[in-house]
């Protein structure tokens, strides 16, 4: 049950009413990370629903891109997200963001200071890539965070709408 209002248990936006200023530059926020990304959809996903676990958010682990397929976004995707380190069906940009994911989430400072792992991101991110990753992070640990705290949606599957 929603702590914030009364809305229906699949009403993931309702609640902005409560906030319509920040509500609604949320939504933006949420737009461009989804529909402007420069990060390829498969290593976004991962590293999204790598956070989903971390949140132990409901929502986020049940939502899907509808542009998923096309990109390569299967089940088995989601299925492995928690064996990022070793499934072999992961390439080493994705496991990164895995890891980035992951660390931002858990240890943030023990990351920012981790020059191993700075050393390994370089090989395979861009600057404009990892900012691109970590304001993604943000959205997600975020929006995750407060959508478990506040019990909201967290019984509904939620697909993004398809941008073709």
């Amino acid at each position: 049950m929603s702590r914030i209002g009364t809305f229906a248990d699949d009403d993931l936006a309702g609640w902005f009413v409560k906030s319509p200023e920040l509500g609604g530059a949320l939504g933006a926020f949420s737009d461009a990370v989804y529909n402007r990304n420069r990060l390829p959809m498969r290593t976004r996903e991962l590293a999204r629903v790598v956070i989903a676990h971390d949140n132990e958010c409901e929502v986020c682990l049940n939502t899907r891109d509808g542009d998923g397929p096309a990109a390569g976004v299967d089940e088995e995707l989601y299925d492995h997200a928690l064996q990022w380190r070793t499934w072999p069906g992961f390439s080493e940009q994705e496991r990164l963001a895995a890891e980035f994911a992951h660390r931002f989430a858990t240890e943030h400072t023990v990351l920012r200071d981790d020059e191993d792992f700075w050393t390994r991101c370089k090989e395979h991110f861009s600057d404009e890539l990892l900012a691109d990753l970590a304001l993604s992070c943000a959205l997600w640990i975020g929006m995750g965070r407060v959508l478990r705290t506040l019990d909201i949606g967290q019984s509904c599957k939620f697909t993004l709408p398809s941008r073709a």
